[in-house]
């Protein structure tokens, strides 16, 4: 993986070409587990000061996007609180030591944001042990596969509603009283909202509608509140969440649709992240920004 995103590379060439080495693994899958690992900055972020004396609580920032956005908001100056579920104690361990190191305070928060009970003591938690909250990023989720249609049970289409959706609703609702003016909500759909794979219709359905929840409070939050809040669609990145009960022969083409004939790393988003969660995107809000590899989301 590359140390340097500073001198100009051809972006083709910057990274591997879709995994050769999988790892299935039952949701929730980890990022020690995997056999190729993804860069989610550990070595290659360098900060600039941008998000200093910030408070942030990111959820699912154990691994993948979420832990490249922690560890750049650490990097940026932000003290950090994340999200995850216990059995990821041994990857948000590790998160918390990049923080550290850049300076942070880490809070660890491990429960599950299915459940409303949780998501409500998640914000108290981490505004009591941070000292406020100025960044949310609401980034949890599940996917997973199905057959389609008529092979998924309520019981997974329910799970997927609360843990991608249900938590965003529940988590904003709860953190807003608690914002001031100039804070910032982040919110991660993806391309399957606007462009659906059928054996993760339901996985896709969630991500269309964080997109259109994001969109349809911006106006409120920001006249009654000052807040902004935006959303990023991923195309192919390589996390964990790819191998949660995923499909081997699927991940290994994994990226080979886009332009760039690889998938992105969780790294290539963490300049959005920052970005939104700064006073620099402060006419930025209502917007869904597209880190696809060439691929679009419109």
């Amino acid at each position: 993986m590359p140390t340097d995103l500073i001198t100009p590379q051809d972006p083709r060439l910057q990274y591997p070409g879709p995994p050769s080495k999988v790892e299935i693994q039952d949701a929730p899958a980890t990022q020690q587990a995997m056999r190729e690992k993804p860069d989610c900055g550990e070595l290659s972020y360098k900060g600039s000061g941008r998000l200093a004396g910030r408070k942030a609580l990111l959820t699912g920032a154990d691994s993948g996007i979420g832990r490249a956005a922690a560890i750049a908001f650490a990097r940026e100056g932000a003290d950090v609180a994340i999200s995850y579920l216990p059995a990821e104690q041994a990857d948000a361990e590790e998160v918390a030591k990049y923080i550290r190191e850049a300076g942070g305070k880490a809070v660890l928060l491990p429960g599950d944001v299915s459940h409303e009970g949780f998501c409500e003591r998640l914000v108290s938690d981490a505004i009591g042990q941070l000292g406020g909250l100025d960044i949310l990023v609401n980034n949890a989720g599940r996917m997973g596969k199905t057959e389609g249609l008529l092979a998924t049970s309520t019981e997974r289409f329910d799970a997927l509603m609360k843990t991608n959706l249900y938590s965003i609703f529940w988590i904003t609702k709860a953190a807003v009283p608690h914002m001031k003016p100039g804070a910032s909500i982040i919110n991660t759909t993806s391309i399957q909202g606007y462009d659906p794979t059928g054996t993760i219709f339901d996985y896709a359905i969630t991500k269309a509608a964080i997109a259109n929840f994001t969109k349809g409070v911006a106006e409120e939050l920001m006249e009654k509140h000052g807040i902004r809040i935006n959303a990023i669609a991923p195309g192919p990145v390589w996390t964990p969440l790819q191998e949660a009960d995923g499909s081997e022969e699927k991940l290994k083409k994994l990226g080979s649709n886009t332009p760039y004939k690889r998938p992105g790393q969780p790294v290539e988003l963490a300049p959005v992240y920052v970005l939104l969660a700064s006073q620099e995107g402060s006419y930025i809000s209502g917007e869904i920004y597209g880190v696809t590899g060439g691929l679009g989301i419109a």
